[in-house]
């Protein structure tokens, strides 16, 4: 073969040296979702918290992208769970109520995951009638805050300890012996708390004694101008939180609720319930001794509320920070997605509220962040309207598993790389649709409503109709939702508009339950 020319080979030489270097794919993101109970925006520090910090939570959210308008589909815990799943609303998954069904026969993220190669697992609350479908592992949380048993396909067993520190450790459990090095796994690690009734762990329940907790400005609400149906929900922290279920005080009665409180008691350990009577038994004794009324009745009930609700949370936070610490020494945190995120929000004390249900900002909200190494921006924050029913598609995005066509949500995707979107969406959707009735429940009247970045219009139709059934807010000029505009001249035609879009969102949606409008 006749010798290259000099000057060809210089060329060639130039041009492999000018050509960038083949970077190796980088492996599929291993995910790993903490999803909390009722852990409303207001109860973490990176959302501007007044009542608490959140250290672990706050650094993901530093670390990571944090989501401002971030809003659920359905405020209710069984539905959420299936919007989580599926990418749908309640309608289209049939999980319409806590006690509703669900179609287990959809695709869901976890199925696709499984089928894509993904090793997958889900610890702690299911709250579906289903088994988990599409996990290679699950343990589901059953009993209270103190010494849960964890059901898995072998049988149920009993645990001794604190729900979410149990819970936390099945799952990294799972992650040490579940899979094959190198896999890539999804995890699910699905938190009990903050859910009512709100019992603390032994190494919290100290937590705020003798700290004056500041209150919502809305706590006395009088639900002048709204619906009939909000002064009518049993979820008034001045009468509707049960003396010892909820409040801690000690037994006295055998109602259902109070009565549950004392199984509760009974199924802990003796260490335990002697940490519990000593953290609260002085303060019941002050209590019993001369109880408050009137408006200082509703501000202890308050105040014992708040406490034990932050205690949970902040056992939520050192849970967290056990996955974070983990991840960190198994040298697994740099190929490892984070996103912390809650089933709902929850009224504290907002409205003079405890629990959920409602369409009202603190229901609504519920909080949304998520670290991907390599990917999002640390300490960046999003204003788009996102939605619970984006999940499932943004976890397959993540792994590179296409979305099935038929999912409501979109992948956040491009909202987590930075990118600036010009045709995301400008309204959001909701329903409520649980009809329930009885003393231990909350009679919240049905409801859908559509929420813009500045607007919100909502349709009471379960408790009566007309037009006391409307309610119309201003978030701009009333972000506490304290005066309904529904009747205002001045915003007629913004509620013209907004009924119209309602209309289109569930045509969009093909919504036919509930009333038409």
């Amino acid at each position: 073969m006749p010798p290259v020319p000099l000057l060809l080979l210089s060329a060639a030489l130039a041009a492999t040296a000018a050509a960038p270097a083949q970077e190796p794919p980088r492996p599929r993101p291993n995910i790993v979702f903490v999803y909390a109970d009722d852990h409303a925006e207001r109860a973490i520090g990176a959302y501007g918290s007044p009542l608490t910090r959140t250290p672990n939570i706050d650094r993901l959210a530093a670390e990571g992208v944090r989501f401002r308008q971030s809003f659920v589909a359905n405020s209710i815990c069984g539905p959420a769970r299936a919007t989580i799943l599926t990418g749908l609303h309640s309608h289209a998954n049939g999980k319409t109520t806590n006690g509703g069904g669900f179609r287990d026969e959809l695709p869901t993220f976890a199925k696709a995951l499984q089928a894509s190669g993904y090793r997958t697992a889900m610890v702690g609350k299911w709250h579906l009638s289903t088994t988990p479908n599409g996990f290679d592992h699950w343990a589901i949380a059953r009993g209270g805050y103190y010494n849960p048993a964890l059901e898995t396909a072998e049988g149920r067993q009993r645990h001794e300890g604190y729900a979410t520190e149990v819970i936390t450790g099945e799952g990294l459990r799972w992650i040490e012996q579940g899979r094959e090095a190198g896999e890539p796994f999804f995890l699910w690690i699905s938190h009990t708390a903050s859910h009512r009734t709100w019992m603390p762990g032994p190494g919290y329940l100290g937590r705020y004694a003798g700290v004056e907790l500041p209150e919502p400005a809305s706590l006395f609400d009088d639900y002048a101008g709204r619906s009939p149906a909000a002064a009518a929900a049993q979820m008034r922290i001045s009468r509707d939180l049960f003396p010892a279920y909820d409040l801690k005080l000690p037994v006295t009665g055998d109602g259902i609720l109070d009565g549950s409180a004392a199984g509760k008691l009974k199924g802990m350990t003796p260490d335990q319930r002697r940490a519990w009577e000593a953290a609260y038994g002085p303060e019941n004794a002050a209590y019993l001794s001369d109880p408050p009324v009137g408006e200082a009745s509703v501000r202890w009930n308050y105040q014992r509320y708040i406490k034990d609700y932050l205690r949970c949370v902040d056992a939520l936070d050192d849970s967290l920070g056990e996955v974070l610490g983990y991840l960190e020494r198994t040298g697994l945190d740099q190929d490892t997605i984070v996103i912390y995120s809650s089933d709902q929000g929850f009224f504290l004390g907002e409205h003079g509220w405890y629990d959920k249900r409602w369409m009202y900002e603190p229901s609504l909200r519920t909080p949304l962040i998520v670290r991907w190494p390599g990917v999002t921006a640390a300490g960046a924050v999003r204003e788009e309207l996102v939605q619970n029913i984006d999940m499932a598609p943004t976890f397959l995005g993540m792994a590179g598993v296409a979305a099935t066509g038929t999912m409501h949500g979109r992948s956040l995707e491009p909202l987590l790389r930075g990118e600036t979107t010009t045709d995301w969406r400008s309204a959001i959707y909701y329903h409520y649709q649980q009809r329930d009735s009885g003393r231990t429940s909350h009679t919240v009247a049905p409801h859908y409503g559509v929420r813009t970045e500045r607007y919100k219009l909502v349709h009471v139709y379960g408790h009566g109709d007309g037009p006391a059934s409307w309610e119309l807010y201003d978030l701009q000029e009333d972000p506490e939702e304290l005066h309904n505009r529904a009747a205002d001249p001045a915003l007629a035609g913004v509620a013209e508009q907004l009924r119209d879009r309602l209309r289109q969102l569930r045509a969009e949606f093909d919504d036919r339950t509930g009333p038409a409008l």
